[in-house]
């Protein structure tokens, strides 16, 4: 399965995720801000990042696009998972170079289902 970086500032929701994901065979890493979100991605180089957007400091949106234009992150694909489901977010988290978005809360099957389809 894959190795996963959850970029979340709720540990409630983190705790949500790396449940579903672990449960079925992911590798979780986690960082807390869009900050650390791009510092780990850079170290670990993780097949898929899973990224919230609302965040102190470094936003998700800032976050997806720092990782999409990097060179070292630019294959990984991104996933936002956010509460915001305003179409006007969808499109712009996927101009930043999201792979895919996902409104909270999230069902195991479309989450599991959203990352075979971007590691394909």
């Amino acid at each position: 399965m894959a190795r996963v970086l959850i970029v979340d500032d709720s540990p409630t929701e983190t705790y949500k995720l790396t449940s579903m994901l672990e449960k079925n065979g992911h590798v979780v890493m986690t960082a807390e801000t869009g900050e650390g979100g791009v510092a780990l991605a850079k170290k670990e180089l993780p097949e898929v990042v899973l990224m919230d957007i609302v965040m102190p400091g470094l936003n998700g949106f800032q976050a997806t696009r720092q990782l999409t234009k990097a060179q070292e992150t630019a294959e990984i694909p991104v996933i936002i998972v956010t509460t915001k489901d305003q179409e006007t977010d969808r499109v712009w988290g996927l101009r930043q170079g999201a792979k895919a978005y996902l409104t909270k809360p999230i069902e195991e099957k479309v989450l599991l289902d959203t990352i075979a389809d971007v590691l394909v």
